[in-house]
């Protein structure tokens, strides 16, 4: 399978010559159960979340740089998401897992995630149905309190992929998930403490 797209991901720098498992021509596509495929299925469920979020908190308040942050985090995260759809179509590998998630980190045993929760990070049903009736600095605090929890089990399942997945584009960017998010938890924690709250 040859080069077939390039795109840049916004705000993360990073732009990746999609091919075939390591960017060459020749190279069989990862399996199934691989790191490589189970980390795009995975961190495309986790993405979609912290987009759904962020245009959640951009139409409950009006404070430019919270609004500012959550359109940059939706952006971001919905284009790096297409990345790893379209790896996985490439690959004529499912989107959906077969088994429990995070099964590719020997995480595949952990609790079933309560209330919607499906990985570590993510909000649960109550916490987003909460997130959307609250307004102004309410809304802001919660919202930078739960995408810390959520950047904080995305860079977990990033550093997995850096470690496991055999795919060189798609260590790449997950090495740029990790540095990038862990600036914006530095940034939303000083966004927390300057609205007197806690991460």
């Amino acid at each position: 399978m040859g080069a077939v797209a390039a795109l840049a991901v916004a705000g993360g720098g990073i732009t990746a010559a999609v091919a075939s498992s390591d960017g060459s021509s020749g190279t069989p596509s990862p399996a199934t159960e691989s790191a490589d495929a189970g980390f795009a299925r995975d961190m495309a469920t986790h993405h979609q979340q912290a987009v759904e979020m962020s245009y959640i908190v951009r139409d409950r308040t009006k404070d430019e740089e919270i609004r500012r942050l959550a359109y940059d985090i939706a952006q971001t995260q919905a284009n790096q998401r297409g990345m790893l759809l379209g790896w996985l179509d490439l690959w004529e590998l499912p989107k959906v897992p077969e088994g429990a998630p995070m099964e590719w980190m020997g995480m595949g045993d952990m609790p079933p995630g309560k209330d919607g929760a499906l990985m570590p990070g993510m909000a649960t049903n109550a916490e987003l149905t909460k997130l959307r009736k609250l307004d102004g600095r309410a809304a802001e605090v919660r919202y930078l309190q739960l995408m810390v929890k959520h950047h904080k089990g995305g860079i977990h399942m990033a550093e997995g992929c850096v470690d496991r997945c055999e795919v060189k584009v798609e260590r790449r960017l997950a090495q740029g998930m990790v540095d990038s998010q862990e600036s914006e938890i530095e940034l939303m924690t000083d966004l927390l403490k300057a609205r007197g709250a806690k991460r």
